[in-house]
């Protein structure tokens, strides 16, 4: 689980900015929140963050993009850091961009924070936290790792710290390097943390191929619910030359796929879904197919392009909520533009059927960006789950917990003092002025 992320200097961000899932004192939906009693703490199973047009809610998005990117891929030699930071300030361009998260990870805490610029890794930490105290596992600073004592007896490290090129993280290199101290930290940005742009689809589409799948009929089911016009999904067996590959692609994947294995890919700009598996020798083909009931109770196959733009969205969106809902495993989705192409009320049964799985005991998260106000509701989220992002005339992004505002009482109407203009987050509008003008000058 993350339990804070702060960022400084990227993109709008320009100072330190800092984001926290650790609960108030607020006693609202206090049953679906996160106890770990070791730290004696609570940790928010959903944030959402609000916000106008170009405000920084995105930028939010990309920063923990850049960090899991740069931890899991890292960089080539020679090449530049990725780093985006505040163009709105000449001073800012060659200061370092710093980045810290503080995660939950088999019930310890670690911490993990780094500084970087477009050529080099300035800073880096890694902190294991206790009940009591902190343990720094080292401490790098450029050319010095400064390892906790009881690991800097090991000389396998400093080993793997000296192949460590200047623009990398330890971390990267020291996975790479198959040090297995660190691994963990490595290992949640591997396999739990979960990031969806608006225009990037979950991968595991595949659970709709499976009959056999345990989210299967749970998938199926919900697609009805969610007034999608859909009966079921299900593959369709194609020959493999009938794929909308290139040919050169084609070939590839006929020197690329071993006996057994199994493919996905995403067919653009037609958004068509297949998978690819190796059978006998042979190549065997698959096309999700969506089904739809006649009147006559027939069904009728249509491909997923045919289908609405809501409705794709909702194919490629619910693997994920239902995963996050139906699994003990500890996973985070952060989902940018949560509502892109979806109705109000079909986004609000998503996040409930998620909520209502949440438990004391759960270790799963959902955080998301939207514009849908009518999310805004005390019915549906605390108020230290709702966040919201307001830029200034300098174009500098602040990043604000609802929790914040004393006078947001529990049972206050939230949307409406938000769509007035005082918790911030909504655009400044200027047209009705510059129509004024306009009409002045005729």
């Amino acid at each position: 689980m993350i339990v804070s992320f702060s960022i400084e200097n990227w993109m709008s961000f320009r100072e330190l900015t800092c984001f926290s899932m650790v609960a108030s004192r607020e006693r609202q939906h206090g049953g679906r929140v996160s106890q770990v009693a070791k730290y004696n703490t609570r940790i928010l199973p959903i944030a959402a963050i609000y916000g106008g047009n170009a405000s920084g809610k995105t930028n939010f998005f990309k920063a923990l993009s850049f960090v899991k990117s740069l931890v899991l891929r890292g960089t080539s030699p020679d090449s530049l850091i990725p780093v985006d930071t505040y163009r709105l300030d000449s001073d800012n361009i060659d200061r370092p961009s710093r980045f810290k998260l503080e995660l939950l990870i088999d019930e310890i805490i670690y911490e993990i924070s780094f500084a970087v610029t477009r050529k080099v890794v300035v800073e880096e930490k890694l902190v294991q936290i206790t009940s009591t105290s902190e343990k720094i596992l080292y401490n790098r600073h450029k050319d010095t790792p400064n390892f906790h004592p009881s690991l800097d007896k090991d000389q396998f490290l400093h080993f793997a710290f000296k192949g460590t090129r200047e623009n990398q993280l330890f971390l990267t290199n020291s996975v790479s390097q198959n040090v297995g101290v660190f691994r963990a930290v490595y290992d949640w940005f591997k396999d739990t943390l979960e990031l969806i742009a608006p225009d990037s689809r979950f991968e595991p589409f595949e659970q709709f191929f499976d009959e056999a799948h345990p989210l299967y009929s749970s998938m199926n089911e919900m697609l009805s619910q969610l007034d999608t016009g859909i009966s079921h999904l299900g593959g369709e067996a194609i020959p493999f030359e009938n794929i909308p590959f290139t040919e050169s692609f084609k070939s590839k994947l006929q020197e690329d796929i071993k006996e057994g294995m199994t493919v996905r890919f995403l067919a653009l700009p037609i958004n068509e879904r297949f998978i690819i598996t190796r059978k006998a020798g042979g190549l065997v083909a698959k096309k999700l197919i969506a089904f739809h009931t006649r009147s006559d109770g027939s069904e009728a196959k249509f491909d997923i392009s045919q289908e609405s733009d809501g409705s794709q969205r909702v194919i490629d969106m619910l693997p994920a909520f239902l995963e996050i809902s139906a699994t003990n495993s500890p996973k985070v989705y952060i989902i940018d533009e949560v509502d892109r192409s979806l109705h109000s009320l079909l986004t609000r049964q998503l996040i409930e059927a998620y909520l209502a799985n949440c438990s004391k005991e759960g270790r799963t998260q959902l955080l998301v960006t939207t514009h849908d106000v009518l999310l805004m509701d005390q019915e549906l989220l605390r108020r230290d789950e709702m966040w919201v992002v307001q830029r200034n005339r300098k174009g500098i992004s602040e990043l604000i917990s609802f929790a914040e505002y004393k006078d947001i009482r529990y049972d206050k109407d939230i949307r409406k003092s938000y769509l007035q203009g005082r918790l911030g987050g909504v655009p400044r509008i200027l047209l009705r002025g510059a129509m004024a003008n306009r009409e002045g000058g005729n």
